[in-house]
């Protein structure tokens, strides 16, 4: 017997192939659109509150762009995820690193140390506008990161594009993580659990 298909659409409003793994092998099927937005231009005191104000700034930028069903008796609603993470260092919040010299510090600073990822998940039902957020927390504790380790990593570069210069599941990196208090899947951007629950409220 075949399972029935979902009675909605789903677009994953971020370009993060970790993202688009995550949601794909949760079994969804989706189509993807990534929102411009300026970042920097949106600041809060607290990294929860920051992730939150982000994931609503792409919706924002993202719904309007969606054309929702070419009739109005469209059975099948739209749902939007939108998303956003910071890495949290004693307190800081981390965006991506603006130069290799600041990746690399990052990364030294986290030897033998921990960090923290604030992931946020947003669902917006653009048929009802009914819109449920929330955020998810993780700690990783981090052995110590040989240099010639963190010089591989910004000679391959995807550290540079990472919140934080953190990529956990690099394999690279993987050997030298203590322990992770949480869901790797968050660490990686989308934490399935929550993003299951929201997708359940929306609807």
């Amino acid at each position: 017997m075949e399972a029935s298909a979902p009675q909605y659409k789903l677009i994953l409003g971020s370009s993060s192939t970790a993202r688009k793994k995550i949601l794909g092998d949760m079994g969804y099927e989706f189509t993807t659109m990534s929102a411009d937005i300026d970042e920097k231009a949106i600041r809060k005191e607290k990294p929860e509150d920051l992730v939150m104000a982000l994931a609503e700034a792409k919706a924002e930028v993202i719904i309007p762009r969606v054309s929702i069903g070419e009739s109005e008796g469209d059975a099948e609603p739209t749902l939007l995820i939108t998303c956003d993470q910071v890495v949290v260092y004693e307190g800081a919040v981390r965006e991506k690193p603006s130069s290799e010299a600041e990746a690399r510090q990052f990364m030294k600073d986290y030897a033998n140390g921990h960090a923290a990822t604030v992931s946020s998940v947003l669902v917006t039902n653009l048929a009802t506008g009914t819109r449920r957020g929330e955020w998810d927390k993780v700690e990783i504790y981090f052995h110590d990161l040989p240099d010639e380790v963190i010089d591989k990593l910004i000679e391959e570069g995807t550290v540079l594009y990472a919140a934080g210069g953190l990529i956990i599941e690099h394999p690279l990196v993987l050997p030298y993580i203590k322990e992770v208090v949480g869901s790797t899947d968050s660490v990686m951007g989308l934490p399935k659990g929550l993003t299951e629950r929201l997708i359940k409220e929306v609807l």
